[in-house]
């Protein structure tokens, strides 16, 4: 790990052509200048020491003089100062690593005895002035990893060990880094900074980028990335072994892996995400264990362990489903209908080729809609919690199961040409009440759904405020600008539109609003497009002309919310849910945790008392009780089948029934007519 990196002939070639599309066909046309260098300047030294644990004050200091340079680097092929900053840290991470591996020659090297305490929170840290107070910062960093270690059971001699391996792997793992993963962080340094969902892929992660998506139908059924030396989950694949077990999420942290029921935990804190998918993935109904760091977790809470058995993702998993639910309101029993849409799915070869039953939401909604008609169902349900998105196309045509006809979404390209499309077919599958549950990571085409049935006032929306994603991106080959280059050059996914609903209003940013909001475990911007420094900001453009039903009016929601309110303050579970939320918020928010072995105990304990109130609430969707599955697409559960409670769900079924009983209020028919 001596020799310094330097860039390769290659890069330099990546480095204009990458510079020169960013800055022309980005939807942000963002000039290259000082401002621009900045951001990329800290973006960059954010992607190598994002925890301020390797550098000095005193070497950030000497980098403050290229600030101001990183977009004169662009646009005149410059490479060295970038790879220099990185030869700097890998120079400290040697140091590091050296004092890191004395530390550890001592069987014994921690007293938990001792009373001192630790901020888990490095973001607001400051860079260490010198190398005793960068030693104090990894002692205490090891002492929390030793004690987390030792409390999950571990002898004093096996808690070392582990150490001393855990950092040597991670020592192997940076050697291997080579001058490609370097280009690439300077690159994303820079597509980053123009959003969140730009980046550049060197010539081997745009290959693995290809394998993901046409492999990730094996395994466990989750896309993987490495970050703050964890490896983190990005995408839970819907039909999926950790789909259908609803353990997994995404942000978890997985920390080790063990094959088989009684195989031997493999710390894989430090691995690099290829090397930790080979011990995820295996043969077809193996069972591989995972300890799994919650990405809501409180500090100093242990990994949960989970079991899943490895499979083929089954297609037919993705696809709608749906349930009938009992509701008793107001001492009446109501037969709610509820459809749950993982993704928004469309085999659009099956469509070019014209087959006749090929995979499409919409196909698969409107049949499972006529069997809750035909089973007498007073309101459906639209569940859209965690649906990521997918198919537009499948996003407008579904919107057209509600709607007599009319525009659907608005798309405005960078040039500033805005397309609409609608929904053309004026038949109706259904026009009884109507509710979209959403959450937080419902995103994309789900907000283009649930805005386009807020603005058609067609139904009620529930829940929590969306993800935000409002923008289009594609992917771009950069040896297709330059046939004749030898070279692999690597891939720009690049921001080339933004989606705005009906009313003109960006779904980017703000994401969709619920009529009615549940109680949420997050705070604002927690999650979602508005934790993202760099993502594009909200506006507006013309409205589409379309004509709005009477199915719901700001009179309407204002009753429902009244009678909501009533049971907030009323309801046991509801009261318990809010209270026991509000309760993990203010935990989450203290990052402090203690290097004494009985003071941690006592907070690890008082942390999983929080997160076994979450889990027994059914907030958490962890663990519990897999419901009884059926064979039909629509059964009603029989009595005695255990289903695990959905609180957020019994609600919203309560929301509908209340707009069922309002909405035959002859007071309110006569003023819908009047509009």
């Amino acid at each position: 790990m001596d020799e310094d990196i330097k860039p390769i002939p290659a890069q330099y070639k990546a480095e204009e052509l990458t510079t020169r599309i960013l800055s022309s066909y980005h939807y942000r046309k963002t000039k290259l200048n000082d401002s621009l260098s900045v951001a990329m300047f800290d973006k960059y030294l954010d992607a190598i020491d994002h925890g301020k644990l390797y550098y000095l004050a005193t070497d950030i200091a000497e980098f403050e003089q290229y600030k101001n340079s990183f977009d004169d680097y662009l646009q005149k092929r410059e490479l060295d100062v970038p790879f220099q900053i990185y030869n700097v840290f890998r120079k400290r991470y040697k140091e590091r690593s050296e004092y890191i591996q004395t530390l550890l020659k001592d069987p014994k090297p921690f007293d938990f005895t001792q009373d001192e305490s630790m901020n888990t929170d490095r973001d607001k840290a400051a860079w260490a002035k010198n190398t005793d107070e960068l030693n104090d910062t990894w002692r205490k960093y090891l002492k929390s990893e030793a004690l987390d270690l030792k409390l999950s059971g571990k002898a004093d001699t096996a808690v070392v060990s582990t150490l001393r391996d855990r950092y040597k792997t991670r020592d192997r793992a940076l050697g291997r880094i080579r001058t490609e993963q370097v280009f690439q962080m300077f690159m994303n340094a820079y597509a980053e900074s123009l959003d969140p969902h730009t980046s550049y892929m060197a010539p081997t992660s745009a290959d693995r980028f290809k394998q993901e998506m046409s492999q990730s139908l094996e395994g466990i059924g989750a896309l993987l990335r490495e970050e703050d030396n964890y490896i983190k989950i990005v995408e839970v694949i819907p039909g999926g072994p950790a789909f259908k077990g609803k353990q997994l999420k995404k942000e978890d942290k997985i920390v080790a892996v063990a094959q088989g029921d009684e195989g031997k935990f493999v710390d894989i804190v430090g691995w690099f995400v290829d090397d930790a998918v080979k011990l995820i993935k295996g043969p077809k109904s193996t069972v591989v264990r995972l300890q799994v760091i919650s990405a809501d977790a409180l500090p100093g809470t242990p990994p949960k362990e989970y079991r899943l058995v490895r499979e083929k993702i089954k297609l037919e998993e993705q696809r709608a489903k749906s349930e009938i639910v009992s509701i008793n309101n107001g001492n009446k029993d109501f037969k709610i209908g509820v459809i749950d849409i993982p993704l928004f799915y469309r085999d659009f070869e099956g469509a070019q080729h014209r087959e006749k039953e090929f995979s499409s939401t919409t196909r698969d909604v409107q049949k499972l809609i006529t069997d809750l008609q035909a089973s007498n169902v007073d309101g459906i349900v639209i569940d859209l919690r965690n649906n990521g998105g997918g198919s537009l196309t499948e996003a407008v045509s579904l919107t057209g199961l509600f709607i007599n006809r009319g525009p659907v979404v608005q798309v405005k390209e960078s040039q500033g040409e805005i397309e609409v499309q609608s929904d053309n077919d004026p038949s109706i599958a259904y026009d009884g009440p109507l509710a979209v549950m959403v959450n937080r990571f419902s995103a994309s085409a789900s907000e283009i759904f649930a805005a386009a049935i807020q603005d058609y006032k067609r139904g009620l929306i529930v829940g929590e405020q969306t993800y935000g994603k409002g923008t289009v991106q594609t992917l771009i080959d950069l040896n297709q600008w330059v046939p004749k280059e030898q070279d692999q050059l690597g891939q720009v996914k690049l921001t080339v539109a933004k989606f705005y609903r009906i009313n003109g209003s960006s779904t980017q940013l703000k994401g969709v609003t619920p009529d009615l909001e549940l109680p949420t475990a997050f705070k604002v911007n927690e999650y979602g497009e508005g934790s993202q420094p760099s993502a594009l900001p909200w506006d507006q453009i013309a409205s589409s002309r379309y004509e709005v039903t009477s199915n719901i009016n700001p009179k309407i929601v204002e009753q429902l919310r009244d009678k909501y309110k009533h049971r907030l303050k009323s309801d046991e579970e509801l009261k318990t849910l809010v209270k026991t939320l509000e309760d993990f918020k203010q935990a989450r928010e203290n990052k402090i945790v203690s290097l004494q072995e009985s003071k941690r105990k006592a907070e690890r304990d008082e942390a999983e008392k929080k997160r076994a109130a979450m889990k027994q609430l059914g907030e958490d969707n962890v663990d519990g009780d897999e419901e009884e599955e059926t064979d039909t697409k629509t059964a009603e559960a029989p009595k005695d089948v255990k289903k695990k409670k959905d609180i957020y769900l019994t609600e919203t079924g309560r929301m509908l029934a209340d707009l069922i009983v309002i909405s035959k209020e002859p007071s309110l028919a006569g003023a819908k007519k009047k509009q």
